[in-house]
């Protein structure tokens, strides 16, 4: 099953001219950072080993500058954002979910790792301002890798966002699992809980998950950011 697909159209590497265009891809980010943060995380962290110094730099500089939601000039790595895709070949990364529950990552091999690298952190640079910032944190973990294994880096990866609960929430639909965070049925599906009464609900377990009001201290900020992750996929699917 894919949990979460990355496109990216760049020019092909006998081609003098350098361009990187953005695909149709299958990203969720719920709950946070969900299988499409850990999938350009993944992409991030294998392609930048290959950059060099100077290279990783200039990478810095433009992470710096989506993270704020400034504008950025082109080209950058050498490489010019696009929006069509004419003349451009395409190279897709996956996210998979194997029937023994674990995953397994499948990164498209390459001849140069910029455009990789770029359309990643320009997928990340499109999200929102909260969002936004708390992805590119778990980019900058990504780019301290220095493993080979795919596996490893999943483990890198999920112990670098700061939360477990998310994980185990990667192969369910975002919308169960906010359910069951929440303590509904998942049989509500189909029929969701009006928005005040999702509201009032994560106000209740936020306050009993809070050490200050009893909550275990242990853990405190993934159940916190679990019960929030919840709480915002039930309320956007409620705006559907």
């Amino acid at each position: 099953m894919i949990l979460a697909e990355l496109n990216v159209w760049h020019s092909r590497p006998a081609v003098p001219t350098r361009r990187v265009a953005l695909g149709d891809d299958q990203l969720n980010f719920e709950p946070h950072p969900g299988a499409g943060g850990l999938l350009l995380a993944a992409v991030v962290a294998v392609h930048a080993q290959q950059l060099d110094d100077d290279e990783n730099h200039d990478l810095t500089n433009l992470l710096n500058l989506l993270e704020l939601g400034a504008r950025v000039p082109q080209p950058r790595l050498r490489h010019r954002l696009q929006e069509d895709r004419i003349g451009l070949t395409r190279s897709t990364h996956q996210l998979l979910g194997l029937p023994n529950g674990t995953m397994k990552l499948e990164i498209a091999p390459s001849d140069r790792p910029e455009p990789h690298v770029l359309a990643a952190l320009y997928r990340v640079g499109a999200q929102g301002q909260e969002k936004r910032r708390s992805l590119f944190t778990l980019i900058r973990s990504a780019q301290r890798w220095k493993g080979q294994d795919h596996d490893d880096l999943l483990r890198f990866l999920s112990g670098a966002s700061g939360s477990s609960d998310w994980v185990g929430g990667l192969q369910t639909d975002p919308t169960t699992w906010a359910l069951e965070v929440l303590g509904f049925s998942a049989q509500l599906i189909d029929d969701l809980p009006d928005s005040r009464t999702i509201r009032r609900t994560f106000r209740q377990l936020l306050r009993s998950a809070h050490p200050d009001h009893g909550g275990a201290a242990e853990n405190a900020g993934s159940r916190i950011e679990a019960l929030t992750a919840a709480r915002n996929i039930l309320l956007k699917r409620r705006r559907m």
